[in-house]
This record gives structure tokens, C-alpha cells and sequence, in this order.
């Protein structure tokens, strides 16, 4: 599920049983509902041709298999399909990736964007022109959240390498965006829902563009240009390519299409990946459920093969102001692509998937103000750093600057203002392109150093209980070079390019 849209604390992550999901409730599973597995086995191909005819045998058919990985991605209706994968010599594990079946999922309501009515002055070619003459962008004085990580001040030394790709792992990207098109990578872009990657050209785009908003509006926090129209990027000169994920209708982001972009982004070159959202259908994927364990470890194998062949990966911490290093939080809101279930979790039982996974730079968001936000979740050692993903209810831009959140481009031409967590881990995407750029030959452990030892310390504040009412009270622990709420500090743009 993506996370931005925040218009509640617990909007975009909540959850579940009790300490690491012990007591979920037993499998529904019904004969004749079609499901979406993993099966996940030894990585040699003889081990995955032996299981591919093993599925066959347990009334399921293989959609494709990352042999590679030893990653299967199968449909089967039989309810027993996944207990009997499991038993399968080779098999280390194998489990349904989403509750309900393949034919019907509950939709979501993740609230709206805050448009923006962009005025005349701010388009056509006086508006252009007059940008290119005072190197910056009409929609530019707008972006408080660039100002704060010094990303303005950065592009005056070096805006990025066209060398340099960030894979947008979302919703789809609208490349005919005006403010997208000179950046859009589409060699690089594919549709993975479903878990077999589709690059026939325009596949990667929205498939509504009304709804399906939120990979357009992450890709222009990344990479918009500095061409005289609209708004700029953290790293406007580099490219940006799509990776759609996210299922038709509920925007539901399932972890064979996760594996598959990150196995594309992989064998196509991309340098970094943005991952705004959270694998559904959990919040958080329990180690004693067999289904959940599978899903991490398909992701989790994915995410390693990907920063083996040299992929840095930025994520969103997420948008449920839940402390991340405490031993229990409640989850009420997995599953979601049926009726969800409470229960209490361990986080370091029961990770969020891929904010959670190790060699993941993990991003808080932060307002204009530069305090965590409100929504954002936290937690020692598990945030990294931090970047502006907005917070209107408490944090207050200068003007010009019309609201709290960030602005971006949006689907056919538009733009508008959100905020998450979503909004913030883009930026740090950016920023991550723009060190690769400099250091073409730094590994992906590399590049997380460097945005960690290049980001502006914060120290903790003395108290956070924003609305006084103890509603999204939080406590900050830790050092001002490393804390709960802001990880080693909010990323830096400039300090990315100095020489």
C-alpha cells in the first residue's frame, strides 16, 4: 500500500494477534478460490525444474519463476496447495500472498491531493522563459520541502548524472507529464503486477489516472527537470523509470510484483529504487505464519539480489506513528485485501516489508519546521534518516509556500500537494542518485553511508505531543547523530555534491 495521502495518524500502516502474530486467526482458505502463492526453494535450477512440476502435481500452475533467486510465482485453487508445497523436498517456504482471492479485493481510501491552481503566470512560454532567464522553476518558491534539504542550492553545482536511474516501484508514472517526459527512462520501465514483468510501451503508466496518482506525483520529488515548467526534482538530471506494482482498482502493492521490479530493476541497470509503500497485504509479516514468513523471505531474497548487482534501496518508514523498535504494537488493519484482524506485534518478529529488511535505508518524514511529522512512524536503529514529507496540521511553511505538504507533479500535466512518509522517501532517492553520480563506482553500503554522514544532525526535542491531547505523543531517544525520530539526521542535497 503506498504511503502518502496521510489525512489520520494510523492512515496507510496498522495491524494484528499477540508479541509476533502467534494467535492470528487459522487459514479460510476455500477449494475453488483462486489464491496468488510464493514458492520459495533452493536457487539451482534442477531444485526449481523439480518443484515447477511438483505445482502442477498440487493442482497449481506456474505464472513464472525467478530461478535465479528460487522465487515461484503460482496460482492454485486448491486450499491445501501451500501445506503441500511446503512439504515438497527443496521448498524452504511457501504461502499465499494475499487473503482474498484473485478475482476480488477490498478497495482503499488513502483521501485526496490538495490541487493546486496553478496560475497563468506559471505557464506557457513567458512562464518558461522567464524560469530559464532566473534559473528556477515557476513552481519552484512553492517547494519548501527542496529549500530544506538544499536541494536548490545543490542544482547550481550539479543536478545529476542521465547515467544515473531511480526505478519508482508505485503506482505506475505518467512519462507524458510535460515536467517528466525529458527525465522518463522507458528502456527501464515495465508493469510487474502480477509478478511477470510486461514492457510493452505505455504498461508502466497509471491505470486510472484520477486514482492511481501516486507514483507520477513520487517520481517528480525525484527527478523533475530544471526546464522551465512547473516544479524540480531533488535530482533533476537524472533519469527516472517505472515499475508499476500496484493491483487495478485497490492500488494494492503484492509481493510477486514486488519481486519482479526488483529482479527487473536489477538486470536493467537501475541504480537506486524508491519504495513509498508497504507489501500487502500485511503491515507487518509475522516469522510463525507460514504465509507471511514466505512473503518476506520472496521479498527479502529480491531485495538482496537486487543490491548484490549493485541497486540502493530507499523506503518509507511509514505513516502509523508507531514507535518501530517497541517490542509491541497494535495492528488493526491487516489484512487488507479482506476483513482485517487486531492483533499485537513484534516488529523485530514481525518486520514491515521492505522498510524493514536489512541493507533498506529506511526514511521518517519530517514538515517545514523540520519535526517529525506527525503521521510519521520512527524508532531507533530502524529509521535512518529523514527528509520533508510534509505535516499540515502542525507545521507551517513560509510563504510563499501555499501548504504543508509537498508539491509534485501529478497525472495528465497536473500538479498537487501530499504528504507520508511517501513524500519523504523520494527525496532521499534523489539524493541517493546524486551521490551515485559523483562516486559512479560506490556500492549500494556505500552510498547509504554517505547519505547518512552527509545528513544535517537533529537533536531530539524535550517533549512531542503535538495536538497537546497525547494522540500522537511520542517519545525521541537516542544521540543527536543517530535518534528515534530522525535517524542520523534530514538528508542533505548540497553536502551530496560538494567536491
Amino acid at each position: 500500500m503506498p504511503l502518502g495521502l496521510v489525512l489520520t495518524a494510523s492512515l496507510g500502516l496498522a495491524g494484528a494477534a499477540v508479541a509476533s502474530g502467534q494467535d492470528a486467526p487459522a487459514s479460510t482458505k476455500k477449494d475453488g478460490e483462486k489464491l496468488s502463492y510464493v514458492v520459495n526453494t533452493e536457487a539451482d535450477a534442477g531444485t526449481v525444474k523439480r518443484v515447477k512440476k511438483e505445482i502442477s502435481k498440487a493442482d497449481g500452475k506456474v505464472v513464472t519463476a525467478y530461478g535465479k533467486i528460487g522465487v515461484i510465482v503460482a496460482h492454485s485453487s486448491n486450499a491445501k496447495f501451500a501445506e503441500t508445497m511446503r512439504s515438497v523436498k527443496g521448498v524452504e517456504t511457501a504461502g499465499a500472498t494475499r487473503t482474498a482471492p484473485l478475482e476480488s479485493a477490498s478497495t482503499t481510501d488513502v483521501g485526496k491531493p490538495q490541487f493546486l491552481k496553478v496560475p497563468k503566470s506559471a505557464t506557457g512560454s513567458e512562464a518558461k522563459a522567464k524560469a530559464l532567464a532566473e534559473d528556477k522553476e515557476p513552481l519552484e518558491s512553492l517547494q519548501w520541502d527542496k529549500r530544506a534539504i538544499r536541494a536548490d542550492k545543490a542544482s547550481k553545482i550539479d543536478q545529476g548524472s542521465k547515467n544515473v536511474t531511480v526505478g519508482v516501484i508505485d503506482t505506475g508514472v505518467d512519462d507524458t507529464h510535460p515536467d517528466l517526459s525529458a527525465n522518463f527512462s522507458a528502456k527501464q520501465s515495465a508493469n510487474c503486477v502480477g509478478g511477470k514483468a510486461d514492457t510493452t510501451k505505455g504498461a508502466w503508466r497509471p491505470y486510472d489516472p484520477a486514482n492511481d496518482y501516486h507514483g507520477t506525483h513520487v517520481a517528480g520529488i525525484v527527478a523533475a527537470p530544471r526546464n522551465g515548467v512547473g516544479v524540480a526534482g531533488a535530482a533533476p538530471g537524472v533519469k527516472v523509470a517505472s515499475l508499476k506494482v500496484s493491483e487495478p482498482e485497490t492500488s494494492l502493492f503484492f509481493s510477486e510484483a514486488v519481486v519482479c521490479a526488483m529482479v527487473f530493476a536489477a538486470d536493467h541497470g537501475i541504480e537506486i529504487t524508491n519504495n513509498s509503500y508497504y507489501t500487502d497485504p500485511w503491515l507487518y509479516n509475522c516469522s510463525d505464519d507460514p504465509d507471511q514468513k514466505a512473503i518476506t523471505d520472496a521479498v527479502s531474497r529480491a531485495v538482496k539480489y537486487a543490491t548484490n548487482k549493485g541497486v540502493t534501496h530507499v523506503s518509507s518508514a511509514g505513516n502509523s506513528s508507531h514507535d518501530l523498535a517497541a517490542t509491541e504494537i497494535k495492528d488493526d488493519t491487516s489484512p487488507d485485501d479482506s476483513k482485517p484482524v487486531e492483533r499485537t506485534v513484534n516488529p523485530a518478529e514481525c518486520p514491515d516489508i521492505p522498510s524493514m529488511l536489512p541493507g533498506v535505508t529506511s526514511v521518517s518524514s519530517t514538515g517545514a519546521e523540520d519535526g517529525k511529522s506527525y503521521f510519521s512512524n520512527y524508532g531507533l536503529n530502524q529509521v535512518d534518516l529523514s527528509a520533508p514529507g510534509g505535516d499540515r496540521r502542525y507545521q507551517t511553511p513560509e510563504e510563499p509556500a501555499k501548504d504543508g505538504g509537498v508539491l509534485s507533479t501529478m497525472p495528465e500535466g497536473d500538479y498537487a500537494y501530499l504528504q507520508g512518509t511517501s513524500m519523504a522517501g523520494p527525496q532521499v532517492a534523489g539524493v541517493a542518485a546524486l551521490i551515485k553520480s559523483n562516486h559512479p563506482d560506490a556500492s549500494p553500503k556505500d552510498v547509504a553511508w554517505m547519505l547518512k554522514a552527509q545528513a544535517k544532525s537533529v537533536t531530539c526535542p524535550e517533549s512531542y505531543d503535538p495536538d497537546g491531547k497525547g494522540t500522537y505523543e511520542a517519545k525521541c531517544t537516542g544521540l543527536k547523530g543517530n535518534n528515534s525520530f530522525y535517524g542520523h539526521g534530514i538528508v542533505d542535497a548540497l553536502a551530496a555534491v560538494k567536491k
